[in-house]
């Protein structure tokens, strides 16, 4: 009896150990062990030691228990309306934007693929092309108008002065050697021998010896010589001395640099032409033993400090651009020094091999001592102006055309547009873009480099 009753014990622990081994079984059933260092790339059905380092193999992680709570994420995520060109504008229910009053579109989880035609994609990438890059709109506001420019300084030439003979004869002395050479007014230029002189002083000494009663022939003679260059000083010498001077004295009117003028030659007395003024210091082609011509203009002298800033003006921005705009002058010598002016005038023509419209900029440069021909950069101030804007970015350039990328739909559409000034990176639309279509923010980003772009 007791033997019956151990056997029946037995046989009830030894089920239990093989119920409990089934779901041991069961529950690492379909569980895969690897190795943590991926290098390794283990796998095994069971748990262990890695064979090349070592390490206990570690259970992989099971995908499946996380589709449900993704499926769930996404579903929340797609729920709402929000507007194409405004993402920051959300809302429950379909309806417009209240921003640019377009049609709300209904969100998208960032998983699902964009639909996109079959017929759209076959299309050539130099007309259409697909992108998500962010649009902006064009705006209409008044801007203040400031223009960049660039020039140079130069002698205002309204305040140049002539040295020239009143009378013909050769050049005795000269007292001036080379170019640029600085002078004040009064100061003696050459001394000239001239027969015409010496005949019409030895006219005049005759008439005071022999007929100093007769005033009207002596003062015709006397005139005659102030109208030849002779000076009231030098007239009285002549007179108290009973002598005539052989040489006159040549003085000048200006103060200021002296510079070759361009008249006729006159080495030997031939005609010809003096050499043109460099650009670098050296000796003046008028020597000492030359013949001078009646009424020829020997020197020229310029001012340094009366200037202009000649400023080069695009012709897309002349129209913009008027007498007495205000202006800032920054030299290149000396950017600190910078100052304020007015345009004063602008050329009409353009100048020989320039395609830019000149303004001229009158200043006192005795305080700035701006050299002359030092480049300078200027920003000319012509005023507000209201037009409808586009950012830099947004046009792109292919020579004489503007491109912008229109959306249309599902993709963005090259066209061409008409263009005005450029100001403060904005770029102003004359035509070919209504108010309400929306273009790429950036046109570069959907330029295709291997191709030409082709508008409609």
């Amino acid at each position: 009896m007791n033997i019956i009753k151990k056997i029946k014990w037995l046989a009830v622990i030894v089920i239990a150990i093989v119920f409990i081994a089934c779901n041991s079984g069961n529950k690492n059933a379909g569980v895969m062990y690897t190795c943590p260092m991926p290098q390794d790339s283990v796998f095994s059905d069971k748990p262990g030691k890695c064979p090349k380092c070592g390490m206990d193999l570690v259970p992989m992680e099971d995908h499946s228990m996380h589709s449900a709570q993704d499926m769930s994420d996404n579903m929340d995520s797609a729920k709402g309306y929000t507007c194409p060109m405004h993402p920051n504008v959300h809302s429950d229910t379909a309806g417009t934007c209240p921003v640019c009053g377009m049609q709300l579109e209904k969100v998208k989880p960032a998983s699902e693929p964009k639909a996109v035609s079959l017929n759209t994609l076959l299309k050539p990438s130099n007309q259409q092309v697909i992108a998500n890059v962010p649009m902006i709109h064009m705006m209409t506001r008044e801007e203040d108008i400031e223009m960049v420019s660039y020039g140079f300084i130069n002698y205002d030439t309204r305040q140049t002065g002539v040295i020239s003979s009143n009378f013909s004869g050769r050049i005795e002395k000269l007292y001036v050697h080379y170019r640029y050479q600085k002078i004040a007014k009064g100061q003696r230029i050459m001394d000239i021998y001239s027969p015409e002189l010496l005949t019409a002083q030895e006219n005049l000494l005759f008439l005071l010896k022999n007929d100093s009663e007769n005033a009207m022939l002596i003062n015709a003679a006397k005139q005659k010589l102030y109208l030849l260059g002779m000076s009231n000083q030098q007239l009285n010498s002549v007179i108290k001395t009973g002598k005539p001077s052989y040489k006159v004295s040549v003085f000048s009117n200006y103060s200021g640099h002296i510079h070759e003028s361009n008249s006729t030659g006159m080495n030997n007395n031939q005609p010809g032409s003096i050499q043109s003024v460099p650009v670098t210091t050296e000796e003046l082609s008028v020597k000492e033993g030359m013949y001078v011509q009646k009424g020829q203009n020997i020197f020229s002298v310029y001012n340094p400090n009366r200037a202009w800033a000649l400023l080069n003006i695009f012709t897309g921005q002349a129209t913009m651009v008027k007498v007495g705009d205000k202006v800032r002058i920054t030299p290149e010598t000396n950017p600190g020094n910078d100052f304020r002016a007015s345009i004063n005038y602008i050329e009409p023509i353009y100048r020989s091999g320039s395609k830019t419209v000149t303004a001229r900029v009158y200043f006192d440069n005795s305080s700035y001592k701006i050299p002359i021909g030092s480049q300078v950069k200027a920003t000319i101030f012509a005023g507000d102006r209201s037009a409808d804007w586009l950012p830099e970015e947004a046009v792109l350039s292919l020579g004489m055309d503007k491109v912008v990328f229109v959306r249309t739909g599902e993709a963005f559409m090259a066209r061409k547009i008409e263009t005005g000034i450029t100001n403060k990176h904005l770029i102003q639309v004359l035509g070919g873009l209504d108010k309400t279509e929306a273009v790429a923010a950036n046109a570069q980003y959907l330029m295709d480099s291997e191709s030409f772009i082709k508008t409609n």
